[in-house]
């Protein structure tokens, strides 16, 4: 792997140089648009509709749309003047519990790794927060624009940083029709928590594998190799109107060769577990 930045954690007074590597990648098959009559793939071209021709970098500037149709121009010059922050910086602002962070912020994750000379402090910094039980939350400038940020511990020992939307970035939900905490049928409520337990298990997450992809994958084998594919059989979905109904013919599907999992041995402990995310 490559780094796609290097810079330094800042932990008060305690200076980590590290690395920066993308921790996930998207596996998915990638497609490129092709002109059917020639087979030649398409060119994407910045054209001026009003001068009718393609424009060159060097002609190309900023402009923030106030008004529908009117733009406000800016340029190297306007947008050195934003406070900017600290290039090359990872500044750990606060050490938080992990549980108090919803989902939902989170945006993408990153491998960190020491630079040079700075595995003892890395070490350090890592056993700290194994100790206490706590992440890191911070600041950071990736390509000119600061983030939010949390550094936490990945598989008991490699430091991870993920970026995170800002809380004026997270959408309202004020406008959706969602109904009242608690308004449910007590029995059907059991049969729910029954189901829950019985589809209870510990995270194993070589289980889980993208179906579609995996047919995708198969499909384009197939035709580079010139054979067709079997279109696959669906399932019927069973027609279930009564809620209660539903329920126990999901709870008796759930538990049809499925194996006993420690979670649904144990009932409602699996929701006791659940507070938060692994460190």
């Amino acid at each position: 792997m490559r780094p796609i930045w290097k810079g330094s954690i800042s932990f008060g007074l305690v200076t980590i140089p590290v690395r920066l590597y993308a921790a996930t990648e998207r596996k998915d098959p990638k497609f490129n648009y092709l002109h059917q009559p020639c087979g030649s793939p398409v060119r994407y071209l910045k054209w001026c509709p009003y001068c009718n021709r393609e424009v060159p970098a060097e002609e190309i500037v900023w402009g923030y749309e106030y008004e529908k149709g009117r733009y406000v121009l800016l340029n190297e010059e306007d947008l050195n003047m934003v406070p900017a922050p600290e290039a090359r910086a990872l500044t750990i602002e606060d050490f938080i519990d992990i549980r108090e962070i919803d989902p939902i912020y989170y945006d993408k994750t990153y491998f960190l790794e020491p630079g040079d000379g700075g595995a003892r402090a890395y070490a350090l910094l890592r056993q700290a927060m194994l100790d206490r039980g706590r992440i890191a939350l911070a600041r950071v400038a990736l390509r000119s624009r600061e983030t939010l940020a949390t550094i936490r511990v990945y598989g008991g020992q490699v430091l991870v940083m993920e970026t995170m939307m800002w809380p004026d970035e997270i959408r309202d939900t004020a406008g959706l029709q969602i109904p009242a905490l608690g308004d449910v049928d007590r029995r059907e409520a059991q049969m729910a928590q029954t189901l829950v337990d019985t589809l209870s298990a510990p995270f194993e997450p070589a289980r889980y594998r993208s179906r579609g992809r995996e047919r995708l994958v198969e499909l384009i084998e197939a035709k580079v190799q010139g054979r067709e594919i079997q279109e696959p059989r669906l399932p019927e979905a069973a027609k279930v109107v009564d809620l209660m109904e539903a329920l126990k013919k999901s709870i008796a599907r759930a538990g049809e060769g499925r194996p006993t999992s420690p979670a649904a041995e144990a009932g409602g402990a699996a929701g006791e577990r659940a507070g938060g995310l692994p460190h």
